[in-house]
């Protein structure tokens, strides 16, 4: 978490206000430049602070965009273009403020740590209470690998194709269907909120190795997939625990959600159970789902 649909209603919300502006300073906290000097790689990925806070200053915002989980930001100063990388992890958070104080929750004021001063006066705030998410200035996507082995889209024509291929390979066949359909080289944007209700909506269990489900099913699996990422998107995604859009915006999926964090099937009031799947608990009806 945040998964597809919440980075989604994040870069819809950010672009219209942050595109054109230009970046006059940066700032990164203690706590992050602390952790860089003692070789950990928190929040700023790839790089010194002191490279990361220079290399921006002067940058202006070409274009805000998604790409799975990740939000792009198009940077160009002199004629020369870069891109800065954001992955909110479990609990990252963007505002655009006049000051700090309009960042109205103080869990979030009081865990910011990278703020960009634009050159109007006005702030972008990266806030992030766990400190899982990053920020990665790179000259283009080919300097980080990891981007480049992301599913295609899931809305994108060939999507479809490339997921129930992947899934037919020895890697993938005998795994666990809920651990391949969170698996971003094989379907983008896709985690444990959503993997958990397309598998209930097909009353698949999640255990089931993907081996043993038909292609006609898998077809069937990802259009629902599909399905529920756009209706969440639609719904401004799900704000469970740290999650929101710019400016503190909560979404109302969380809303319509029926097996996610339920205690009993919403279809037929058993009590749910969970299994452990790639590191994640996955929740589900030991009678709808087989």
């Amino acid at each position: 978490m945040p998964e597809l649909p919440e980075v989604e209603g994040v870069v819809r919300a950010l672009a219209p206000v942050a595109v054109g502006r230009t970046i006059q300073e940066v700032n990164v906290s203690e706590i992050v430049m602390k952790s860089k000097e003692l070789g950990k790689e928190a929040i700023v990925k790839g790089m010194t602070t002191a490279n990361f806070t220079n290399d921006l200053i002067g940058m202006t915002i070409k274009a805000i965009t998604r790409r799975s989980k990740y939000i792009y930001f198009n940077l160009i100063k002199d004629g020369n273009s870069c891109l800065l990388v954001s992955h909110l992890g479990m609990s990252g958070a963007w505002f655009n403020v006049n000051s700090i104080e309009d960042v109205t929750e103080t869990k979030f004021r009081n865990h910011i740590h990278v703020l960009f001063t634009m050159e109007d006066g006005g702030l972008l705030v990266y806030s992030d209470i766990r400190r899982f998410g990053e920020l990665r200035l790179i000259g283009c996507e080919a300097e980080y690998p990891p981007l480049l082995k992301m599913a295609p889209e899931p809305f994108d024509e060939e999507a479809v194709g490339h997921f129930l291929e992947l899934a037919a390979t020895p890697k993938y066949a005998r795994k666990p269907i809920k651990e391949v359909i969170m698996d971003g080289q094989v379907l983008s944007g896709c985690g444990n909120i959503y993997a958990t209700e397309a598998l209930f909506k097909m009353k698949i269990h999640p255990a089931r190795t993907t081996e043993r489900i038909s292609l006609k099913r898998k077809i069937e699996l990802f259009q629902v997939i599909v399905a529920i990422l756009q209706e969440s998107i639609d719904a401004g995604g799900s704000t469970i625990s740290d999650y929101r859009n710019i400016n503190g915006e909560a979404g109302t999926m969380q809303d319509r959600l029926k097996m996610y964090g339920r205690k009993v099937c919403y279809n037929c009031g058993m009590p749910t159970k969970s299994v452990k799947i790639a590191g994640r608990t996955s929740v589900y009806c030991p009678k709808c789902q087989k």
